[in-house]
This record gives C-alpha cells, sequence and structure tokens, in this order.
C-alpha cells in the first residue's frame, strides 16, 4: 500500500513539473494537474494539500537526484574546505565524467530538464523563483566552482575567473542544446569545453 502511496505522489510530481515547464508554475492550477492526470481534484488534495507542496517536493527530490549523483561518481562533499581538498586529489577523468553526466541531467533527464524550464521561466515573476533559478543554475555553481578554484590558485581574481571560464560555456550550452537539431553535436562541444578545463585544472594544481 505504501508503494502505491510513493508511486501516485511520484506520478503527481512528474506531471505537475511537465506542466510548470509548460505554462510556468504561475500559471498552472491544481485543476489542470488533476485533469493532466485524470482524477478530481479532490483526489489530488488527498495526496498534496497545495501546488506549494507539490513544487517544494519537487525541489526535495531535484536535491535527493544531486546527493545520488554526486555519491555514485564519488565526488568530494562534505563542507568546503573537504570539497576544495578532495578536488586536489581527485582524478581529472572523474571531473570530466561528472561534468558530462550534469551536464546530460539538465538536458536529457526529463525531470531535471523540466525543473530548468521551469525555473527559467519563472525567475522573472516570482522572487522565490528567481532565488531557486540562482541557487541552481546560475551564481550556486558559479560560486561552487569559485571556492574549488580558490582553494588551488593563490588569487581570489584568478579563482573567479577561472570559474567563470569553466561554467559560463556550460550555462549557455544548455539554451544551446534545447534548440539544436544535432543535441549530440552540443555534448561533442561541452566534452571538448571539459578537456580544456581539464588542462588548466591539471596545470594549476600540480
Amino acid at each position: 500500500m505504501e508503494s502505491k502511496e510513493k508511486n501516485t505522489k511520484e506520478k503527481i510530481l512528474e506531471e505537475a513539473l511537465k506542466l510548470f515547464a509548460q505554462s510556468g508554475y504561475m500559471g498552472t492550477s491544481m485543476n489542470e494537474i488533476a485533469s493532466r492526470l485524470g482524477v478530481t481534484k479532490a483526489a489530488l488534495y488527498k495526496h498534496y494539500s497545495s501546488k506549494q507542496e507539490i513544487l517544494d517536493s519537487i525541489v526535495e527530490r531535484m536535491n535527493q537526484m544531486d546527493v545520488k549523483r554526486a555519491k555514485e561518481y564519488e565526488m568530494p562533499d562534505g563542507d568546503m574546505e573537504d570539497v576544495i581538498a578532495g578536488y586536489k586529489n581527485i582524478a581529472l577523468e572523474k571531473i570530466r565524467q561528472f561534468t558530462k553526466v550534469q551536464f546530460l541531467h539538465w538536458t536529457e533527464e526529463e525531470f531535471s530538464c523540466c525543473f530548468r524550464k521551469m525555473l527559467t521561466l519563472e525567475q522573472y515573476r516570482d522572487p522565490k523563483m528567481a532565488k531557486l533559478y540562482q541557487n541552481y543554475l546560475a551564481e550556486g555553481p558559479l560560486r561552487y566552482m569559485e571556492a574549488v578554484f580558490s582553494g588551488i590558485v593563490e588569487s581570489g581574481e584568478d579563482a573567479k575567473q577561472l570559474a567563470m571560464d569553466f561554467y559560463g560555456p556550460i550555462f549557455l550550452l544548455y539554451s544551446i542544446y534545447d534548440g539544436a537539431e544535432n543535441k549530440q553535436e552540443v555534448v561533442k562541444q561541452v566534452e571538448e569545453h571539459v578537456e580544456k578545463i581539464a588542462k588548466i585544472f591539471q596545470k594549476i594544481s600540480t
């Protein structure tokens, strides 16, 4: 019974997020979510009391996916000092693999891709969504990489520039991927970019 309940709740999250990615969070009603699922609004409310609760559960699932993926690829975790130390010792091949996996996570995995598109739509409409967008897709990843590089290079300005050089093209390639006819060519561009950065990373960390 618990498994069935969990599957139902997961299905609601997935279908609601698809609607949020198409029409925006603000532009989607609980009625529309219920209609998409083929259930009554009352049945939907048995699982989630509000649209906000659905959104909170989507964010929680995204966080769980992030943790699982980082563990799977043995990425450094813990506080920032531990992360910086971990990146100093990690094999470059793992960084290459994980960066590509992260890109595919945001572009090809349906749940994550819809989350990205929802945040892109809603960042201009709602301050909370704007904050989520910054944390997940813009300032958050940039500041993370800046902190990583700051543990390797002496200058804070150099670390900031390296972070921009690393993440800026990847951020741009998300949008290029969405409109590309040959999406594998975009993935190849990501791989080539990561290879260039890996060589720089190797040079400054030795």
